[in-house]
């Protein structure tokens, strides 16, 4: 009777040990949605001919591009906060154009997000520099990343006044 029961409680154990571990594929998050919540709101660091600087917070319309069509400076779109960690882009205008698109933060928790953004990043990247918007497709294999990218991206080019 013993052993049955010593049989028994260490079964139990051991599957509720089993049942408890997290890979580390699972990512810090449950949701299965791209994004878990966060403001849309991106931050516009505008410049003038001179080489001067100025910046507004979010939401400001100071330091903002009055049509968008000679805008030039920067903007950083809000953080994605997404099952796999947070993704913020940074974009370069010049002459109401996105000359450069910078990836800010991504997933890097682990190797295997290290892999997957080393290759998508850079895809993401000319993607948004030539359809200069976030209308952008998805790298396959980067879902979360690209849907994340696409959202800050958005923030970002809001900010900035761009159409």
């Amino acid at each position: 009777m013993r052993r049955l029961t010593l049989w028994l409680l260490s079964t139990v154990a051991a599957l509720v040990l089993l049942f408890s571990y997290r890979t580390s594929t699972m990512g810090p998050g449950g949701g299965s949605s791209a994004t878990a919540g966060g403001s849309a709101q991106g931050y516009w660091s505008a410049t003038d001919d001179s080489g001067g600087s100025g910046s507004s917070g979010s939401g400001s319309s100071s330091g903002s591009p009055s049509g968008g069509s000679s805008a030039n400076g920067t903007a950083t779109g809000s953080v994605a906060q997404t099952r796999w960690g947070p993704v913020q882009v940074r974009i370069t205008v010049s002459g109401g154009k996105i000359t450069d698109v910078v990836a800010v933060r991504v997933p890097d928790g682990n190797r295997r997000d290290q892999e997957i953004n080393d290759y998508a990043v850079p895809v993401l990247r000319q993607e948004a520099l030539a359809a200069q918007s976030a209308e952008i497709d998805t790298v396959s294999g980067a879902t979360v990343t690209s849907d994340g990218y696409r959202e800050s991206l958005q923030a970002a080019i809001d900010a900035a006044h761009l159409k």
